[in-house]
């Protein structure tokens, strides 16, 4: 599969949007900037931040990693909906959520990379919500270089609603659609694709990879979510999830290999020692079959298990040579 496949195919839509709309590099007005470097436009409809990539957010490759990334994806999520007044006093909860025991929980995630920003490097995040289906939110996200205005990455979110005390989800209700009002953008829909591919995944008994041991701080001999793994909503982080799936590809193969697009279907909640298994197959090596540098690109396909075989988490990732 090459990066200009139909399911990975990279959704222009959004420069156009962008561009039409005159979101690409604002000049942001002093007095209208919150503490957090970012600014509501479009009367509230998009949210719009500068950051600078920090020296604890870089991988070994010295270019930002796909967990400082995903951090940056919530913060600029949480950051806009306190712009807009909506946050309670729980953490990422509107009032009406919070009356009812609600709270916002990941359901997939998509990520496409065609740069990664480096050390230093000043980055505009825009980011804006929509209505997905009957029941969830959906966010998304642009990454542009400020310089430039060259777009780097983008990414697409759907959140769904559980409810904190019973763990089941729920209906996005009526008092929390009315509360968001016209902050969501009228015919929104996401700037990625699905990926309708990543509900196929291999069956467990023909992983090329499993991963059993590698937290090299703890004694045991299978994984166990400890506390600093937990997250405000008392099960582990999103972004844990990333990096144990990461931790099933050969060490080897990622120091010559650089991940452009990952797709994330989060199934189950997992807590603390919580027991689980991080399993991974090689799904296509595109490279076998050509010697075209752009059709040079492996897929992996991922799983995250529990202890009784039951499955938390599906990923998609796929990856080209460092020197494409």
């Amino acid at each position: 599969m090459s990066p200009t496949s139909t399911n990975w195919k990279r959704c222009r839509q959004g420069n156009i949007m962008l561009e039409s709309s005159n979101w690409i590099q604002n000049k942001f007005d002093e007095e209208d900037v919150d503490p957090f470097g970012g600014r509501l436009l479009q009367d509230g409809v998009v949210y719009s931040q500068n950051i600078s990539i920090r020296s604890f957010e870089l991988d070994s490759s010295g270019k930002i990693s796909v967990g400082a990334l995903v951090h940056h994806l919530q913060d600029s999520a949480l950051n806009h909906v306190r712009n807009l007044g909506l946050l309670a006093q729980d953490f990422g909860s509107t009032p009406e959520m919070s009356k009812n025991d609600l709270i916002w929980v990941v359901n997939t995630l998509q990520i496409e990379v065609d740069r990664y920003p480096s050390w230093g490097d000043s980055v505009q995040l825009n980011t804006w919500m929509y209505a997905s289906g009957r029941t969830g939110m959906g966010r998304n996200w642009i990454f542009q270089d400020v310089k430039t205005g060259e777009i780097l990455i983008r990414a697409n979110c759907v959140y769904v609603m559980m409810n904190k005390k019973t763990r089941k989800l729920s209906k996005f209700r009526k008092e929390v659609r009315d509360e968001y009002g016209l902050s969501f953008k009228d015919g929104g829909d996401a700037i990625i694709p699905r990926d309708t591919k990543n509900k196929l995944l291999f069956d467990p008994n023909t992983a090329d990879y499993v991963t059993t041991n590698f937290k090299a701080s703890r004694s045991s001999l299978v994984l166990m979510p400890g506390w600093t793994d937990m997250d405000l909503n008392q099960h582990v982080s999103h972004v844990k999830y990333i990096d144990w799936i990461f931790e099933s590809i050969p060490h080897s193969f990622k120091a010559c290999h650089e991940l452009y697009a990952i797709s994330l279907g989060y199934e189950k909640e997992c807590h603390i020692n919580s027991v689980l298994q991080s399993m991974s197959k090689m799904a296509k090596n595109c490279s076998d079959n050509s010697t075209d540098d752009d059709n040079d690109v492996v897929e992996f396909e991922h799983l995250l298990l529990l202890e009784d075989g039951s499955r938390i988490m599906r990923a998609r990732t796929m990856w080209k040579p460092k020197y494409a």
